[in-house]
């Protein structure tokens, strides 16, 4: 379990780390676009670019909070059995909302890889030659990232109990 730890850890501190330059680029980008403005001076590409770091910054929150298990969830009954100290039920809560979840992610993924292609055939260069394809990309990678964290948790549930309850 070791490894898979790390590579959960590894993930975790790469999107901790890529969320925190995003935001710090979108915060410098928009200043700039403001202090242009008092001199009648635009650069074209600032508002796009700042727009696409929105949304990846959006999608990097949603992987490390899948990580740390505060992602949005409706998870009742395992709060009900970790509140009594149920430990084997809410585990075994936990991996049925693991599964649920991983399945979804994997159709999201699926439709977001259609709209990728569906980009390469129609989309157009959207800013600094970057074609919306590429673009688009952000949308599979995010939620494969949170397919991937809900796997490692799903796997993690599989080893020692208190190992598993840390993480809670």
């Amino acid at each position: 379990m070791g490894i898979v730890k790390k590579f959960d850890n590894f993930i975790d501190k790469l999107s901790t780390s890529v969320l925190v330059v995003a935001v710090m680029t979108m915060l410098i980008l928009s200043v700039l676009n403001i202090v242009l403005r008092w001199f009648n001076a635009h650069v074209m590409w600032i508002e796009p670019l700042v727009r696409y770091l929105v949304m990846m910054s959006a999608f990097l929150g949603g992987v490390i909070a899948t990580g740390k298990k505060s992602h949005i969830g409706i998870d009742i009954v395992a709060k009900y059995f970790e509140n009594q100290n149920m430990h084997q039920a809410h585990r075994i809560t936990r991996r049925v909302i693991d599964v649920i979840c991983l399945v979804v992610l994997v159709y999201l993924v699926k439709g977001c890889l259609g709209f990728v292609e569906s980009e390469a055939e129609y989309g157009r260069v959207v800013f600094l030659g970057i074609h919306a394809k590429y673009l688009a990309m952000i949308l599979p990678i995010g939620f494969s990232l949170m397919g991937i964290r809900f796997l490692l948790s799903l796997v993690l549930s599989f080893g020692k109990l208190s190992d598993y309850e840390e993480e809670q």
